[in-house]
């Protein structure tokens, strides 16, 4: 049996509708698939604000990782998003290495959605960017989570669980299949996707269940693994998606990459509402205190 090779793309390749790498015309990468626009209540498109997070250590560690991603996971993610949705968003990155994370309140109170990367530095975070981060899901930034980030602070807090799995590296074909094709996730991906080498990701995923379920996937041990899943917390929207180790070039496929961006579309909130839920107390009234209840009213003469 041949064995099928995933091409790198380099910065800038063009791919096909049907995954085929085109030579680049110019330095930007082209991505270009149908996507729906946000309006605000004035009809004007509205554009997503995005900030993609990537530790970054991985990067500038170990050769082989840079090779496959020589300016950082975070800048192919970026790249990725930028393709997909066009001008629809402005994307911007941050890392580990940068003040307060590059994650500012100023940044946050900025961003839609923020994409999150981590590894092997998740004791790194510092705890007051988690609580900050925490505190802009729950009033409705968005957050989608990738691969090893199931085991960030951030998403670990607003899952409530261990969030551990069942793992092995060892160049593992993965398949993710659509199981909920009607999610706006979902929109225009193949099924299935096919990764030809990747890290294999298997249940028992310990997270709470999902609110949906849009993908699974299956690897050549035979696992399964809940690749793809959606959570509300508070006024936020949260996406899972599995797929991306350092050591395979999975965010340069075209397929994951459409996925994430899906995934930033679906959980971009509204940030001039941005606020967390509140308790509000308020009068009931007599009525709600029995005030002038004279019984039941059985028929129409009684009731007059």
């Amino acid at each position: 049996m041949s064995k099928r090779i995933l091409t790198v793309p380099r910065t800038g390749d063009k791919v096909s509708s049907a995954g085929r790498l085109q030579p680049a015309e110019s330095g930007r990468t082209s991505l270009q698939a149908p996507s729906a626009a946000r309006s605000s209540e004035k009809g004007t498109c509205v554009k997503i604000h995005v900030t993609v997070w990537g530790e970054n250590r991985h990067e500038q560690a170990q050769p082989r990782v840079a090779e496959i991603y020589p300016d950082g996971m975070h800048n192919a993610i970026r790249r990725g998003i930028e393709g997909w949705l066009g001008e629809q968003a402005t994307v911007a990155t941050a890392t580990l290495d940068d003040p307060e994370h590059g994650l500012t309140e100023e940044v946050l109170a900025g961003t839609d959605v923020l994409t999150w990367w981590g590894h092997a530095a998740h004791g790194e975070v510092s705890d007051e960017v988690v609580d900050r981060v925490h505190r802009h899901v729950l009033s409705g930034m968005g957050l989608v989570v990738l691969h090893s980030g199931h085991w960030s602070k951030i998403f670990t807090k607003l899952m409530g669980t261990t969030c551990t799995l069942r793992w092995r590296s060892a160049n593992d074909r993965e398949l993710v299949w659509t199981v909920n094709p009607a999610h706006p996730i979902a929109r225009g991906i193949p099924h299935p996707i096919e990764i030809p080498a990747q890290e294999m990701y298997g249940e028992q995923f310990d997270i709470p269940t999902p609110d949906e379920l849009i993908f699974i996937s299956s690897f050549t041990g035979g696992e399964v693994f809940r690749s793809g899943c959606t959570f509300r917390r508070g006024n936020g929207k949260i996406f899972y998606f599995s797929p991306g180790d350092q050591d395979y070039p999975v965010y340069h496929h075209p397929d994951v990459l459409h996925v994430i961006a899906n995934g930033v579309e679906w959980a971009a909130g509204d940030r001039s509402r941005r606020e967390l839920p509140t308790l509000l107390r308020y009068e009931m009234g007599d009525f709600f205190n029995g005030h002038g209840y004279q019984g039941a009213m059985h028929n129409k003469e009684s009731a007059e």
